[in-house]
C-alpha cells in the first residue's frame, strides 16, 4: 500500500497520495498505518506517517489545509480527524512540542464540525460540502454525519466528558428522524435538502453502518454498557449483514453497490477497510459482539488473502473480490488497505483495548482547538469547557507478525 504514496520523496507533496486519488484517502490511509504500527510495534513507516499527518495541518492547527480548502467537505476532514484520534487513543508517538498534539488535532475537527450543524432544513444535521461554491452543498450525507457521530463518541470515550456524548446523541437521534436509516439498520447514502431530504438515495456502502456501528460501540463502552446503545450497537451490526451475500456463506465481505456490477470508483475499494476496522474495534469494545464479528472478520480475511496474488512485487498485489480464488485484475490504494485492514483485524484480540485520558493515555488535548480566528466558528452549544487533566501513561508494546501487503513479500494463513 505505502508503495502508491510518493509524498516522502524529493519534490512530491507531503501528505498527499498521486492522482487520481484524493486528500481524503490519504488520511484514511495514514489511519490505517497507524493501526499497522499497533498491530505489530513496527516503527518503519512511523516517521512517514507523522510527517505526512502534520503536513496537512492548517494555520488553524486543524485539518484544513490551504491546498485543500476549495473543495473540502465534511467527510473528508472526519477521515484525517480519525486518524489524529486512532493515533491518540493508541498512544501512537507524539508529535513535536511545537505541533499540536493527536487529540488536539481531533478535537479541533470535532469543533468545527459543532459549528457546522445546520437547522434550517432537514431539522439539523451536516451538510456534504463545507463551501457553497461546492457541488453536494445541498446535500446531507450519511458519512459527513456518521463521521461526526463517531468523532464525538470517540472523544467522548477518552476524554470522559459529557457535552461530546451529547454531541453524538443528537446527530444519533437527527438521523432517527430522517429517511436515511432503514427499520433494518441499513444506512442510506444521503438526502437533497431541496426536500427537506424526504426522499433517500438509497445506495448502501460499507463505511456508512460501519462510522455509525462504531460509534455506537464507543457510546456502549462510555455508558459502562447502557441498554440504549447496547440496542444500537446490536441493531447496527446486524445492519452489516446486506454486505455479507449469503451465497458465499453469510461471512464474505463485498461491497454490494458496485462489486459485482464492476462499478467501482478510486474511492469505494476503500470502503471495506473501513468496515473491517470498525467492527474489530466494536468487538473490543462491546465484548458481546464478538461472537457474531469474529468469524465475519475471518472469513474476509482468508478470501483478501486468496485475492494478494497479482503481479508485480512478487505476486502480492491485492485484488478487489474477496469472494474468488484467485486475483480479479484490480489493482489499487484502496484494495491494498481493505486487505491490509481484514487481516489486521484478525489480531484484535492480541492488542489491548484503546486508551483512554484516565487508563494510560498520553495525548493531552486542547478543548479550544478548532475555535480560534483560523477556524469556523462553532456551536453556541459548546460553550461548556471540557477539560482533562495531563496523564502519563504506559506505552503499547506489541510484538506480533504481520507481512507483506505494504510491500515486501508476505503470506498469511488461517486454520479452518
Amino acid at each position: 500500500m505505502m508503495s502508491y504514496y510518493k509524498g516522502n520523496l524529493t519534490g512530491q507533496a507531503v501528505g498527499l497520495l498521486p492522482p487520481p486519488y484524493y486528500w481524503w484517502l490519504a488520511g484514511a490511509m495514514f489511519d490505517q498505518m497507524v493501526h499497522y504500527w499497533y498491530y505489530t510495534g513496527d516503527t518503519t513507516y512511523n516517521s512517514v506517517v507523522t510527517q505526512g499527518l502534520l503536513a496537512q495541518i492548517s494555520p488553524g492547527k486543524d485539518f484544513m489545509p490551504s491546498n485543500q480548502t476549495l473543495t473540502e467537505g465534511n467527510d473528508d476532514q472526519a477521515f484525517w480527524a480519525f486518524a489524529a484520534m486512532s493515533a491518540a487513543e493508541m498512544n501512537y508517538p507524539d508529535p513535536p512540542a511545537d505541533q499540536p498534539s493527536w487529540l488536539a488535532l481531533a478535537q479541533a475537527v470535532f469543533n468545527e464540525q459543532a459549528g457546522r450543524w445546520e437547522t434550517t432544513r432537514c431539522g439539523g444535521g451536516l451538510r456534504w460540502q463545507i463551501f457553497s461554491w461546492n457541488k453536494g452543498y445541498e446535500y446531507k450525507n450519511s458519512i459527513s454525519n456518521g463521521g461526526f457521530f463517531q468523532l464525538a463518541a470517540r472523544l467522548a470515550r477518552y476524554t470522559g466528558n459529557q457535552t461530546y456524548a451529547d454531541w453524538a446523541e443528537k446527530t444519533w437521534e437527527w438521523m432517527e428522524t430522517t429517511t436515511l436509516i432503514t427499520p433494518q439498520f441499513g444506512i442510506y447514502d444521503g438526502a437533497d435538502m431541496s426536500d427537506n431530504c424526504t426522499k433517500p438515495v438509497e445506495l448502501q456502502w460499507t463505511y456508512n453502518v460501519g462510522t455509525f456501528l462504531m460509534g455506537a460501540a464507543n457510546l456502549y463502552n462510555y455508558t459502562k454498557g447502557a441498554p440504549k446503545w447496547r440496542t444500537i450497537t446490536e441493531g447496527l451490526l446486524n445492519g452489516t449483514q446486506l454486505f455479507f451475500p449469503p451465497q458465499f456463506g453469510g461471512n464474505i465481505m463485498q461491497e454490494v453497490a458496485c462489486e459485482p456490477q464492476q462499478s467501482c470508483n478510486n474511492d469505494q475499494p476503500s470502503f471495506k477497510a473501513y468496515l473491517s476496522r470498525w467492527m474489530a474495534a466494536t468487538a473490543q469494545i462491546a465484548p458481546f459482539t464478538a461472537d457474531v464479528i469474529m468469524p465475519k472478520l475471518k472469513a474476509s480475511a482468508q478470501g483478501a488473502a486468496k485475492q494478494c496474488s497479482g503481479p508485480p512485487n512478487g505476486g502480492t498485489t491485492c485484488g478487489r473480490s474477496w469472494n474468488t480464488a484467485t486475483w480479479d485484475g484490480k489493482v489499487g490504494v484502496g484494495e491494498q488497505m481493505s486487505a491490509l485492514s481484514i487481516i489486521q483485524a484478525n489480531l484484535i484480540s492480541k492488542v489491548p483495548a484503546p486508551v483512554t485520558a484516565a487508563k494510560g493515555g498520553t495525548s493531552v488535548g486542547n478543548p479550544e482547538a478548532g475555535t480560534g480566528e483560523d477556524a469556523v466558528q462553532r456551536d453556541p452549544l459548546l460553550t461548556k469547557k471540557i477539560t482533562m487533566a495531563d496523564r502519563a501513561g504506559a506505552g503499547i508494546l506489541t510484538t506480533l507478525v504481520l507481512g507483506g501487503l505494504l510491500g515486501s513479500t508476505w503470506w498469511i494463513s488461517f486454520g479452518s
